[in-house]
């Protein structure tokens, strides 16, 4: 049971990761027609990984 939890840690911080980079490299323009600003990535990734 332990293992699989933390396969399941590891997984969503993958996913995190993932969706902080991809998002990060968006402009501000692309960020804004998909109703973020730089400030919601943060957030945004954490909710998607659910971490």
């Amino acid at each position: 049971m332990f293992i699989t939890y933390l396969l399941e840690r590891y997984r969503a911080w993958l996913r995190y990761r993932q969706t902080l980079n991809e998002l990060s490299r968006l402009s501000e323009r692309e960020l804004a027609d998909v109703g973020l600003n730089r400030y919601d990535i943060d957030t945004t990734a954490r909710r998607y990984a659910e971490i």
